[in-house]
């Protein structure tokens, strides 16, 4: 992973091209930093490139990366299927040799179309003095653009920025994940505007960029801040591959009755076990297939070193923010698959101390003092014996901690305590969390960044000879479980959408997830994880598990009829039975800002989709 910086200007004569604080990319890339300044006189135009890697794969390779022709390339990305690299190569060096072996823009096309993995990139023809840049097609991976008012500071494309002022004021914009752009810098300083061309993407046998009826995203659409764009940018010919298959839009004639007809609001995991069917089974099995090989790819797309014969020694290489539901319990399951025995793996699980908590413990403090020493009052209920960490998530990843052990008692299952107070959240916020999280501002944005920013980051405690201990992860990779509530129906609005309008309003529904995942999730997600040097990926958002998924008539992945922790993510439940979890597989979705208690340190009178007046002053209200 990398952080990733272009600036470019339309004039040469400026002596220091205009650049961002680039402390955020540094944060992202501690291990080589670099920069190149490139001017054309002739054509009146300087870009400045600034490359910041955090090393994982093959030898470290500097960014960016130019050839003797003067092309130049800057990647944040990994490749794990349809570009070879060897396995000790590095991807960003492998990318660079083709794509400037690419004479044409069709040829540029067909290779970014084949890469699967999450990536964002920058590439500069020198030839043809074209800049390129990008991000895959779920956005897996962070890149902002701002276009400045004046020559000097025409465009500015990067991982993660600087903000100042109020969030409405800035600027800065996530770059739609709708295609790939093209710059022809010598035509931009012609005209003194920056003008773009938009490949968008299209299914293999389209002819046209694909429509709000496709799976997939649309061009600007969404989003009435894109609109002063528009002047800016015209579509572009050729085909930008679609790289999943197309979603089954398969409904039955007439509503079905349910699987097995359970629906009450008590389930159990006997009632799981009783609606695995033939076809259930099989579908299951062959998800638990193409999950398993997903994780692998990320599990072992790293460097190990011969870890220490002590076992107090041993170091974690992957975490897992885990939450003991059951995403992060699949995840666990199938990184123990393949992950080298010897090696530790940490489980990541985030609490905020509640409100309510700190109540009760000052009002019984208070009360312990006053009462006589003659009290019958039992020591259980003495509100200085509540642990205010004591959160839904904490309760429920160390159930899920017990059942890994008992899969696979040998591993050793390092479960992290990361224990967040009210006063620690407000200095991280304004510190770093806010600059993170924007240019998205909701109440929502706020809390799921802040909560995958501490946990991501790994530093609690964790239990060590019955006794708790300091603890903090080194583990460059952290996978986390987005994307399986999307295409699963996870959420409520999933379940309301299904009562009002059947399976027809649920499918339109989740493909309108993934058209948004990118702006909703994945590029805030990215950048708060990578700000500790790590790098997130997301196994559930692999080509081919969406692609398995995709292929599947909607009432064979889920079951909305069926009662929460069942009916939802139906086919992973199963899969997660066969696997041999227990009752981690009926738990009923619960969203991180709920489950880590985050939101109770809100304004209980917000609403997720009110913009946060804490990410302009960080303090939590």
């Amino acid at each position: 992973m990398c952080g990733i910086c272009c600036t470019v200007s339309l004039t040469a004569d400026v002596v220091k091209p205009y650049c961002h604080d680039d402390l955020n990319l540094r944060r992202r890339g501690p291990n080589s930093s670099h920069q190149i300044l490139e001017t054309d006189c002739s054509h009146k135009y300087r870009c400045f490139f600034s490359g910041h890697v955090l090393h994982l794969r093959g030898p470290l390779t500097p960014q960016p990366l130019q050839d003797r022709n003067g092309n130049i390339f800057l990647w944040n990305g990994e490749v794990f299927g349809g570009v070879d690299v060897p396995d000790t190569g590095n991807d960003s060096h492998v990318m660079f040799q083709h794509i400037a072996s690419c004479v044409d823009e069709h040829e540029i096309l067909s290779l970014i179309s084949k890469v699967q993995g999450p990536w964002s990139f920058i590439y500069y023809q020198k030839k043809t003095h074209n800049v390129w840049f990008g991000r895959d097609f779920f956005g897996r991976r962070s890149l902002l653009w701002s276009f400045g008012e004046t020559p000097e500071n025409a465009l500015c494309l990067t991982s993660v920025t600087e903000f100042h002022g109020e969030p409405d004021d800035t600027q800065w914009h996530e770059v739609p994940a709708a295609g790939i752009y093209k710059c022809n810098l010598s035509l931009c300083a012609e005209l003194k505007t920056i003008q773009l061309t938009l490949y968008s993407w299209m299914s293999a046998t389209d002819v046209s960029p694909i429509t709000d009826e496709q799976p997939g995203h649309t061009f600007f659409t969404d989003d009435l801040k894109y609109e002063k764009y528009a002047s800016k940018i015209k579509c572009g010919n050729g085909k930008l591959i679609i790289p999943v298959t197309p979603l089954n839009r398969k409904v039955p004639d007439a509503l079905p009755e349910s699987n097995g007809q359970i629906s009450s609001n008590r389930v159990c995991l006997e009632d799981l076990k009783m609606l695995i069917s033939a076809v259930h089974k099989q579908n299951a099995e062959s998800f638990i297939k193409v999950l398993s090989a997903a994780v692998r790819k990320r599990v072992l797309s790293l460097p190990r070193v011969n870890n220490p014969t002590s076992e107090a020694e041993k170091l974690a290489e992957v975490a897992i923010l885990f939450s003991g539901g059951i995403d992060s319990m699949m995840l666990a399951v199938f990184a123990d698959q393949h992950i080298p025995p010897e090696e530790p793996i940490d489980l990541l699980n985030v609490a905020f101390m509640m409100k309510a908590r700190i109540t009760k413990i000052n009002k019984g403090s208070l009360q312990k003092k006053q009462r006589s020493a003659s009290s019958c009052q039992s020591d259980a209920e003495d509100p200085m014996d509540l642990n205010p960490f004591d959160v839904p998530d904490r309760i429920t990843g160390r159930l899920g901690l017990e059942e890994l052990k008992n899969l696979n008692p040998r591993r050793i299952w390092n479960f992290v305590e990361i224990n967040v107070t009210l006063e620690e959240l407000e200095q991280m916020r304004q510190q770093h969390i806010s600059q993170l999280v924007q240019p998205l501002n909701t109440v929502l944005d706020d809390s799921i960044g802040c909560a995958v920013w501490f946990a991501s980051r790994g530093i609690g405690m964790m239990e060590c000879n019955g006794e708790m201990k300091p603890y903090t992860s080194t583990s460059k990779v952290v996978l986390t479980g987005i994307g399986a509530d999307e295409q699963l129906a996870g959420y409520s609005r999933h379940r309301v959408k299904f009562n009002k309008e059947g399976y027809r309003g649920l499918l339109e529904e989740l493909s309108m997830e993934l058209g948004r995942i990118s702006s909703r999730n994945l590029g805030r997600d990215d950048r708060v994880i990578g700000d500790h040097g790590k790098e997130a990926r997301f196994p559930f958002l692999d080509e081919d598990v969406v692609s398995f998924l995709n292929s599947l008539p909607l009432w064979e992945k889920t079951d909305l009829l069926l009662a929460r922790g069942l009916g939802e993510k139906l086919i992973l439940r199963m899969s997660a039975v066969i696997l041999g979890l227990g009752n981690s597989s009926v738990l009923p979705k619960r969203a991180m800002q709920f489950g880590s208690r985050i939101a109770k340190m809100e304004n209980r009178r917000e609403k997720a989709s009110d913009k946060c007046r804490r990410l302009q002053t960080g303090v939590t209200q």
